[in-house]
């Protein structure tokens, strides 16, 4: 056998490990993004990258459920804008996204409702009139109503029996209250309620001539602006951001409810949270911190004392939601029926653990750099990167916004964390719900 002519200097030495980096030592970095206007003024923030001829192109519309007067307008309106056009049924719109291998979907939030294309760049100029279509000639047929209207009561009927969907339901009534946006649900009555009329009043209102940003991102054509231009530039969108109605929260006087949902079941949904100031709050990124230490992730101590230690839960996990305007802490489990009490004493046990002594380096080192690592597979690609400028973007953030999370992260001490969990760990601020 011919022997190796490699130099042995350069070769790898396979008896030593290879070095290890912590992800702390990364130098982190949100790519910026491109921005121009349409003829009517809409914003359009652009994403140029990755190596597939794939595109995604975001409408968001203020047209949450904080702009509606009545219940479920607003998702029914959104769910239904593929469903039937002056032009189109909904069999014939779905079958153009599909004869060009395209998806659509749409989803609506408490402030912001989307439509979002996915498709081959090649067939971007084929779609966008189609996606004009829905926004300008959509009409809500009387039958595709009717059907949304039986499907969403027969899914509510089918939830209302699992006891987390009703928890997730009423621990958000109890922080927010019933007629805040963030803490309204809704019931049978309010599907059944709908009417055609009330839809395209909604849809006439907040989307063809609502305020409307667009989001694109993956290889952009190199026409991309004229495409744009072209199938929306003309319509009587509004650009920037609508203001969004003003809700005051009016929380729940009592703190602690135990609700029987199925006598017979054997498990239980367990949600504790408190209010909590949003992203503008100084706290706000030292906080995220504190709540991977805390229940943010595997390792966690909720998840190692409840889970691994206790046995009580699969898994248990608590976050900071999600919201625009004022948002909650919460904590989130399903445990077996006899053991429910006993997780959330562990739930505030570990709560005062945080209270009353210092995270050691090399726990805080492992969440650090679980954070990181985390931020690292967040932003791998260009419809990641764009989903990361879209919720900076959309609430009011500052560009800086990214680089200075990667900087709380890598910075923030144990005394300060320590200061944070007596301000904001405390018992008596949190809700405590578990269904059975």
């Amino acid at each position: 056998m011919k022997k190796n002519n490699t130099d042995s200097t350069t070769s790898l030495n396979r008896k030593l490990a290879p070095h290890i980096v912590d992800a702390v030592e990364f130098d982190l970095a949100l790519q910026p993004y491109g921005h121009f206007r349409l003829n009517n003024g809409v914003d359009v923030y652009t994403i140029n990258g990755g190596t597939q001829e794939v595109i995604q192109v975001e409408l968001v519309f203020f047209a949450g459920n904080s702009f509606e007067k009545k219940n479920a307008v607003a998702a029914a309106t959104n769910f239904l804008l593929k469903n039937g056009t002056t032009k189109r049924t909904a069999f014939e719109i779905n079958e153009q996204f599909e004869y060009y291998g395209a998806y659509l979907n749409r989803a609506c939030y408490n402030e912001t409702a989307t439509i979002n294309l996915h498709c081959l760049n090649k067939h971007l100029g084929h779609l966008l009139p189609v996606l004009r279509e829905l926004i300008t000639e959509a009409n809500f047929p009387q039958q595709e109503l009717e059907i949304y209207q039986q499907n969403t009561q027969q899914r509510l009927m089918v939830n209302l029996k699992k006891c987390d969907f009703v928890a997730n339901r009423l621990i958000d009534a109890y922080v927010y209250g019933e007629d805040h946006p963030y803490g309204k649900y809704n019931r049978a009555e309010d599907y059944q309620a709908l009417t055609r009329e009330e839809l395209q009043d909604f849809y006439n209102t907040h989307y063809t001539k609502g305020n409307c940003l667009l989001f694109v991102s993956g290889l952009l054509p190199k026409n991309i602006q004229e495409l744009l231009n072209g199938a929306f530039g003309d319509l009587p969108l509004k650009p920037g951001k609508a203001e969004v109605p003003k809700f005051t929260p009016t929380p729940a006087a009592e703190h602690k409810q135990f609700i029987v949902n199925d006598k017979d079941g054997v498990q239980g949904a367990i949600r504790i949270a408190r209010s909590f100031p949003g992203r503008h709050h100084p706290d706000f990124l030292k906080v995220l911190v504190l709540n991977n230490v805390f229940g943010g992730f595997f390792g966690s101590r909720l998840m190692s004392n409840i889970r691994e230690d206790k046995g009580y839960t699969y898994g248990i996990y608590s976050y900071i939601q999600n919201h625009t305007g004022e948002t909650a802490w919460m904590i989130s489990t399903e445990a077996g029926r006899k053991v429910c009490e006993k997780t959330v004493q562990e739930v505030f046990f570990e709560m005062k653990r945080l209270r009353e002594g210092f995270i050691g380096e090399e726990e805080l080192l492992l969440v650090r750099n679980f954070m990181i690592g985390s931020l690292l597979a967040d932003i791998d690609g260009p419809f990641q990167i764009m989903a990361r400028w879209k919720n900076i973007i959309l609430n009011g953030m500052t560009e800086d916004y990214f680089d200075r999370t990667i900087q709380t992260i890598k910075t923030v001490s144990a005394e300060e964390l320590h200061e944070l969990a007596m301000k904001y760990l405390q018992p008596e601020a949190f809700y405590e719900l578990i269904v059975v």
